[in-house]
């Protein structure tokens, strides 16, 4: 068997440092990666509070940049970032920062955007109950606000044939 041999505090530190420098860091990723070069949790406080005094480990940072390559990226909802960030164990403060630092016209674009091309994919499915539902739920497993995914399909239907008309996917009622 294997036994892990752990490194001084000093070289653990020296590592870090470049493990921060390479990209922005949460603490939780950073705790993890002390604990596993064998130090005890004295050693990881200490660690943690020098790369903070350096600014080398900023969670407000991280959260911004996470928060905005996630959207700009992946076109993640804030529902999902809320909760990505949340599972690395960062505080409510710098998950608001994050993601009041998202533009709401961009939000609201990508999320048309989003819609529109899922709404295109599918074409097959001719129910258009179905369809709205396989649209809404893409959109929720994306991360978007249910509210707002509403108002995009809203959106997408009234722009595909004028309301009123019997084609309509809103019927003749006008409503969704």
């Amino acid at each position: 068997m294997f036994k892990q041999r752990s490194i001084s505090p000093e070289q653990a530190l020296q590592k870090l440092r470049h493990y921060c420098g390479y990209q922005e860091r949460c603490h939780q990723e950073v705790k993890e990666k002390l604990y596993a070069f064998g130090l005890r949790k004295a050693d990881v406080e200490n660690a943690v509070a020098t790369l903070i005094e350096e600014d080398r480990l900023n969670e407000e940072r991280f959260a911004i940049q996470f928060a905005g390559g996630r959207f700009r990226l992946k076109n993640w909802g804030k529902i999902k970032i809320r909760y990505e960030l949340r599972q690395k164990k960062v505080s409510e403060y710098c998950i608001e920062r994050a993601l009041a630092a998202i533009d709401e016209d961009d939000y609201v674009q990508t999320l048309n955007g989003e819609a529109v091309h899922k709404w295109e994919t599918l074409e097959e499915v001719t129910d258009l109950f179905s369809r709205r539902k396989k649209l809404h739920d893409y959109l929720l497993q994306k991360g978007f606000e249910s509210d707002k995914i509403r108002a995009a399909i809203a959106t997408i239907e009234a722009a595909g044939t004028p309301r009123g008309t019997a084609d309509s996917p809103l019927g003749t009622a006008g409503t969704v």
